[in-house]
């Protein structure tokens, strides 16, 4: 790809991001183009339709918190630090798109969210053995309760439904707690 055409499709997918994150999945491609600097037709030639930028974008923003709770295991000094961070990092992310997008069956978009999905079961596990994170709940319900908070538009890691799961995963009388 020329350098000009990588630099079009990081400014679309960026720019996109940004009005998703703001607004939902029903922004126009004209609003997209206009905040990329790119003239609708540009979008239109990287991506075929509405559906394929979504699927990027979404792609895009799971690579973001791979990349992220994969650092968190050098920077935060426990698996409960780590689950903070990532429902707080997934709370302020686009990652409501994934239930416009629907099934993909996309192998770039499988094998990053099974690797995201790896990494939150290791963080939960991880917690659940240093006695900080509930064992009574299984750890793919854990993911399951995460993603049904935090994805969804509007979700901010400060919002009340942010801080009742974060309250209602720890073990009573363990944490800092976020009231």
């Amino acid at each position: 790809m020329r350098a000009d055409a990588r630099r079009n499709r990081e400014q679309i997918v960026a720019a996109a991001l940004a009005l998703f994150a703001k607004h939902g999945s029903c922004v126009s491609m004209e609003e997209i183009a206009a905040e990329a600097g790119v003239g609708v037709g540009t979008i239109y030639r990287r991506f075929p339709d509405r559906t394929s930028l979504l699927t990027e974008i979404t792609i895009s923003t799971l690579r973001i918190l791979l990349a992220d709770t994969e650092l968190s295991a050098t920077e935060e000094p426990s698996s409960e630090a780590r689950l903070i961070r990532y429902i707080q990092t997934c709370s302020g992310s686009p990652l409501a798109l994934l239930k416009t997008v629907g099934d993909l069956d996309d192998p770039e978009f499988i094998e990053t969210r099974d690797a995201l999905n790896e990494q939150l079961l290791s963080i939960i596990t991880g917690g659940q053995a240093e006695g900080t994170i509930r064992t009574d709940i299984v750890p793919v319900e854990i993911v399951q309760l995460i993603s049904t908070a935090v994805c969804r538009p509007g979700a901010r890691p400060d919002d009340p439904l942010t801080v009742v799961l974060l309250d209602g995963l720890r073990v009573p009388g363990t944490g800092s707690g976020h009231r």
